[in-house]
């Protein structure tokens, strides 16, 4: 990643949208999500244990599924940047599993689904509008195993869109 202060950088857009997701989304900021990794592929975010604590000490199920969420919005989200498109991304479905309990800080990784690629994405998304893509999301547990995963599709719909004449 390039650590260039430009606005136009990978690492001032990444800055940005992590700037944008703790300004317009309170949960975020009350998780103390915090950027972990970033590449074209791959998007990481991180929290601590302390403000995502359950009941029994480990980290809650409901921060859990969030920072997987965020994670796999930003994925895609960042890849808009990345191409000067402005679009609306939301997450469509999903379906989570929780593994094994975690007693400390976290993170949440996310990569596109097997199944999925950024070219057909970009390619719907410039004839339709819209285009929707499937992503993958894993908090790493204890021996490198997953403590929890998340299966997403997440849909972007262009905000310039101009109707067809």
């Amino acid at each position: 990643m390039n650590t260039t202060d430009s606005d136009t950088t990978p690492c001032a857009q990444t800055r940005q949208l992590i700037e944008f997701i703790r300004d317009e989304i309170p949960l975020a900021r009350a998780m103390d999500l915090q950027l972990d990794t970033v590449d074209t592929d791959t998007l990481s975010l991180r929290a601590p244990l302390a403000p995502n604590v359950n009941d029994k000490g480990c980290a809650f199920g409901g921060s859990l599924v969030s920072l997987m969420t965020l994670s796999g919005w930003a994925l895609v989200e960042m890849a808009l940047r990345r191409q000067h498109l402005h679009c609306d991304v939301f997450v469509a479905e999903s379906g989570v599993r929780y593994l094994a309990p975690l007693w400390q800080d976290f993170r949440s990784e996310a990569r596109l689904a097997d199944d999925a690629s950024w070219s057909t994405f970009f390619a719907t998304l410039a004839a339709r509008g819209r285009a929707r893509i499937n992503v993958e999301c894993v908090v790493p547990g204890a021996d490198a195993q997953p403590a929890a995963t998340l299966s997403a599709r997440f849909v972007a719909k262009r905000r310039d869109r101009t109707p067809a004449t």
